[in-house]
């Protein structure tokens, strides 16, 4: 049963929630209680079940077996019309908004009795103004930012006055200024309403900033609970993922706690940069070489001005640079989604034609992209097919896909890159965010690529996934791949960089090997100017 840390009694409790997918477990005997007045964080690396547990409390999945008691009262909840009756509301991770309609209209979605516009209207304003949620009730939510579809989300939710809120995963789009905004409306609600609020997420950083108590979960199964005052960094890593984490990793995870980026004075294995030699003469006859590059956009900004480059067999190659400098130009470059209008781009030594589709892919450039769901995969289709789609020529005979080809090869990819999945014929998008990645990663090394770009590539991860794709990128390298690793966290481009460049308004403005990095120097560059240049 819950321990009691002086809270009072639950508002929703659950006891012996189980799930399973087929083989795959979801929640195995989960208990879980909320209190009012307290955010309790879920925490668990991509896969853990916190949001299978979250959407069965919802009405979204049937529990296979447990209880789920309101008040102290056992009770089932069927659909999420039920959720919402016994004052339930859910944000999720991915927005349930329609893209179509106006913000009032999403918010009344759903409701039942006459459309009143007009009521809708102010309710929308009313609860804006309470909670400081700035949004115009009749904007269109496909002209809104992320971070304004998510106020949008909630004033959904407290429009129906819920009693127990949860957060499913709530910033995984959010910037770092709109997630801490988000937290401030969390934090006024619990204070002044007494919500229970039950925030999801594999962040560290913002659990251990928003919360009040912690469940860990790892492969569906409570591992830990724990009051947040009395959380450390290494042990909520470790209870995460099974394992001891390098700290480098950790606050890798971190985007702002000055407090975990402290510990890392204290990890022998930091600072140690990668375990390899790149050979010397790898930059001789560069794999990749991008010279004079300049692309305008549609509305005639300059996204690459002159850009030159180069990577060698072996070698990582970090750019660094504040977000919005090139980074996204330069990864659809590679990746053929742009055409150069001056420069040229060559994979050993060959001219490769820029914005034909497939051209890059056939040169040997694979490219992890920054935003998996948009360019990275198709979540309606099946593992198998998603991983198939680099080899489709392969799969092909006589005009026709060979289906045991491809369910061997998804089945081999599977294996090696320790996909979780109940098998190649799930859907994609049934699997977690680090799942996911994984598939993607596996597609573009599978191809046997001469150039891997990596952009972002643990971006919105948990601690142990940022690990495994960490390895897997050192390991890519010492195949003899060059990596092009496109990044906005310094820590992971510094523990993984052979070599780095720094990229400002389109350019490349300075370079420094890993003997030479210079966090100094460093965010000089970043910022357009260099103090080692103007003094010679």
């Amino acid at each position: 049963m819950i321990e009691d840390f002086g809270f009072e009694h639950p508002v929703l409790e659950v006891d012996g929630l189980t799930k399973h997918f087929g083989s795959v477990v979801a929640c195995e005997e989960v208990d879980l209680a909320l209190r009012a007045g307290e955010i309790h964080g879920i925490l668990g690396e991509n896969g853990a079940g916190k949001s299978t547990l979250m959407r069965m409390i919802f009405g979204l999945v049937d529990p296979d077996q447990g209880v789920i008691r309101i008040d102290g009262q056992a009770t089932r909840i069927a659909d999420p019309s039920d959720a919402v009756r016994l004052g339930i509301g859910m944000v999720h991770q991915h927005y349930s908004l329609v893209d179509a309609l106006t913000v009032w209209e999403n918010v009344a979605l759903g409701e039942v009795g006459p459309l009143d516009p007009g009521r809708t209207r102010a309710r929308v304003r009313r609860i804006s103004w309470r909670y400081g949620l700035s949004v115009d009730p009749d904007a269109t939510v496909r002209d809104l930012s992320a971070g304004i579809r998510q106020r949008v989300e909630i004033i959904k939710c407290l429009g129906r006055r819920p009693r127990t809120i949860i957060l499913d995963e709530p910033t995984s789009a959010l910037t770092p200024a709109e997630s801490q905004y988000l937290f401030d409306v969390l934090l006024t609600g619990v204070r002044t309403q007494g919500w229970a609020v039950a925030l999801v997420s594999h962040k560290l950083d913002e659990i251990l900033r928003a919360t009040d108590r912690i469940t860990v979960m790892r492969e569906g199964r409570v591992v830990d609970r724990l009051l947040t005052a009395e959380a450390r960094v290494p042990s909520l890593a470790r209870a995460m993922v099974g394992r001891p984490v390098p700290l480098r990793t950790v606050t890798a995870a971190f985007e702002r706690d000055q407090v975990a980026r402290d510990l890392l004075e204290a990890d022998p294995m930091d600072g140690e940069g990668p375990d390899r030699a790149v050979e010397t003469g790898a930059r001789t006859v560069p794999v990749l070489q991008v010279e004079r590059a300049s692309v305008k956009g549609a509305d005639g900004r300059v996204l690459l001005d002159g850009l030159s480059l180069t990577v060698g067999a072996g070698e990582i190659v970090g750019v660094a640079g504040v977000e919005g400098n090139g980074q996204t130009a330069l990864a659809d470059l590679l990746g053929g989604l742009l055409r150069l209008d001056d420069g040229t781009v060559h994979v050993n030594g060959r001219t490769v034609p820029t914005g034909v589709a497939g051209a890059m892919t056939r040169a040997g450039i694979a490219v992890v992209p920054a935003d998996r769901h948009r360019a990275g995969c198709v979540l309606d289709m099946t593992v198998a097919e998603n991983l198939m789609i680099p080899s489709m020529r392969r799969m092909r005979r006589w005009g026709l896909l060979r289906l045991d080809a491809i369910r061997r090869h998804a089945l081999r990819l599977i294996d090696e890159y320790d996909i979780r999945t109940s098998g190649p014929d799930a859907s994609l998008g049934d699997l977690s965010g680090g799942n996911q990645q994984r598939t993607v990663i596996a597609r573009a090394l599978s191809a046997s690529p001469e150039v891997m770009v990596a952009h972002q590539p643990t971006r919105g991860l948990d601690v142990g996934a940022i690990e495994y794709v960490a390895d897997r990128i050192r390991q890519a390298a010492d195949r003899g791949i060059g990596v092009l690793l496109l990044s906005t966290d310094l820590r992971e481009i510094l523990s993984l960089a052979d070599r780095l460049v720094v990229l400002h308004r389109g350019s490349i403005v300075g370079e420094m090997s890993r003997d030479e990095f210079d966090l100094s120097r460093l965010g000089l560059l970043m910022g357009g100017t260099d103090e080692e240049e103007k003094a010679s």
